[in-house]
């Protein structure tokens, strides 16, 4: 099994077997993984969406962390692992004909691998948004009494069924043809990763979408998208715990805080399905609340509304230490 280089700052564990959902052993889990911030502090875990990588604090959410930021390095270290199934640097399917379905458990139980292998027991937060909000939540479902926050973004307790068959048709484009494929699934993503606001401020929207294609070609692997978007098509927080109010029961029991967030526009896990993560959450007696990101970017905002993310963040990690400022 081949895989892509990594950076000095994205180093990688070796972790010895893994048993997925589906029962299939994996030789060796390897996670690739960037830390900022001092160890042995409090933590906080973000966990990417489908294409990103364990850069975060180097890339995608750089706003976000760093000294004096949302999720301030000099108070808590920092923590992104690239996901089960992923190409930049853990275990995937790139270079094999063979490598097993996986789910969001378990892309959340290699998470909790490698932070047991970097001494990490407790999380003050762990947050993510789309596909990185579902396994957020089984991070904090696999071990609640660990978890003191959990902010699923623009993420779903249980994919919904248009989600679920724009993944299929992405699916099968990549069936059809690899390269190709890839590219036309991502022309097909992008149409739901935006607003129709956003949409109709861009001129030449074939050729947008055509280099959007072409970028994701040159930089990911059409094996790893259709393992993630095949896992995604599987969640359900309340699978094999008795439905979704049962799961959250769990987090309620442990006294895990809950804060689902929505993003105006979003097409892909708009408000009504946050809200209902938030609803399923409340009446499993969860510390819960919603919050809403204004934004005419659509599902992507998560990626660039950078002032109410670290508003958003601030008030999760303040809940503990000031409840009544968290709640204002």
């Amino acid at each position: 099994m081949t895989l892509l280089p990594l950076s000095p700052r994205e180093p990688a564990l070796r972790l010895g077997p893994f048993r997925t959902e589906a029962g299939v052993t994996l030789p060796e889990l390897r996670v690739a993984y960037r830390r900022d911030g001092p160890p042995g502090s409090s933590a906080v875990l973000v966990v990417h969406a489908l294409t990103g990588s364990a850069d975060a604090a180097g890339d995608w959410w750089k706003p976000l962390i760093g000294p004096g930021r949302a999720l301030d390095t000099d108070a808590r270290q920092v923590i992104c692992c690239n996901l089960l199934g992923s190409c930049y640097g853990t275990t995937g399917p790139r270079g094999t004909s063979d490598f097993p379905p996986i789910t969001p458990r378990d892309m959340a139980r290699a998470q909790w691998a490698a932070l047991d292998r970097l001494g990490i027991e407790r999380l003050d937060l762990v947050v993510g948004g789309s596909l990185g909000g579902m396994v957020a939540l089984e991070v904090a479902l696999e071990r609640p009494s660990a978890v003191d926050t959990v902010m699923p973004i623009a993420a779903p307790a249980v994919i919904g069924n248009l989600a679920a068959g724009w993944n299929h048709i992405q699916l099968q484009l990549l069936a059809l043809d690899r390269d190709r494929g890839l590219e036309l699934a991502r022309q097909l993503a992008m149409t739901t990763y935006r607003s129709e606001v956003d949409f109709d401020t861009r001129t030449g929207i074939s050729s947008y979408l055509e280099h959007q294609g072409t970028k994701l070609r040159e930089r990911f692997d059409a094996d790893a998208y259709a393992t993630l978007a095949a896992a995604m098509n599987a969640h359900d927080v309340g699978r094999d715990r008795g439905g979704v109010v049962a799961a959250f029961r769990l987090l309620a029991d442990a006294d895990v805080a809950v804060t689902g967030v929505g993003i105006e526009g979003d097409i892909l896990y708009g408000p009504r399905q946050v809200h209902a993560l938030v609803d399923a959450a409340l009446s499993a007696g969860a510390d819960a609340g919603y919050r809403e990101i204004a934004s005419d970017k659509g599902h992507d905002a998560f990626l660039v509304e950078w002032d109410q993310l670290t508003d958003i963040l601030r008030l999760a990690l303040a809940r503990r230490e000031d409840p009544i400022a968290a709640s204002a």
